[in-house]
């Protein structure tokens, strides 16, 4: 199923909590449901604008990818679902595999892909929650800025938002050129 709603201007950080809390409710209901771990995708969308056309395209690869990754490791999916929110767009996907396994290939796609540095690919199991980058042994994600961890640079607020999201904007418009 899709849902999508028109391209927006920013969004407040209260509708950013709510939407969130409405993923993480999404979330629950599936692992109860499904009793099965769920794959949570999310971009990386510095700033107030979270739905563009940049960033819709930029979500349609991530899909593509998703799907290509549980297609050739002929992983069993039992729901799929894509939310184009003016939050951002999401997606979920409930797939019948061990989640350590489908983390760390999430985690090398997050790695290898040249716009994979903008998903954010989680991965919750119905008995241990989320599986972690650190508890698999990857590296934890670097800032888009400097060589620092993410989060770190995130947190302290490092960088100005303009800096972050003009580095986003040139790796969505490096991709889309590149033929």
């Amino acid at each position: 199923m899709t849902t999508a709603t028109p391209v927006q201007a920013g969004v407040s950080l209260e509708a950013l909590l709510a939407a969130k809390e409405r993923r993480a409710a999404r979330q629950a209901d599936w692992l109860a449901h499904y009793q099965q771990p769920v794959i949570s995708l999310t971009l990386v969308t510095p700033g107030e604008i979270k739905d563009s056309l940049r960033y819709r395209n930029t979500m349609g690869v991530a899909l593509q990818m998703c799907d290509q990754l549980l297609w050739e490791n002929r992983w069993q999916v039992l729901d799929r679902q894509v939310l184009w929110l003016p939050t951002g767009p999401e997606a979920l996907w409930c797939v019948a595999h061990q989640a350590a396994e489908m983390k760390a290939h999430c985690a090398e796609l997050e790695q290898t892909h040249p716009l994979g540095r903008l998903w954010d690919l989680d991965v919750i199991c119905p008995q241990n929650g989320h599986v972690g980058r650190v508890s698999l042994g990857a590296n934890m994600r670097r800032c888009l800025i400097c060589d620092e961890p993410a989060h770190a640079c995130s947190r302290s607020r490092n960088h100005p938002v303009e800096q972050v999201t003009a580095r986003v904007e040139k790796m969505i418009d490096d991709w889309f050129a590149r033929d």
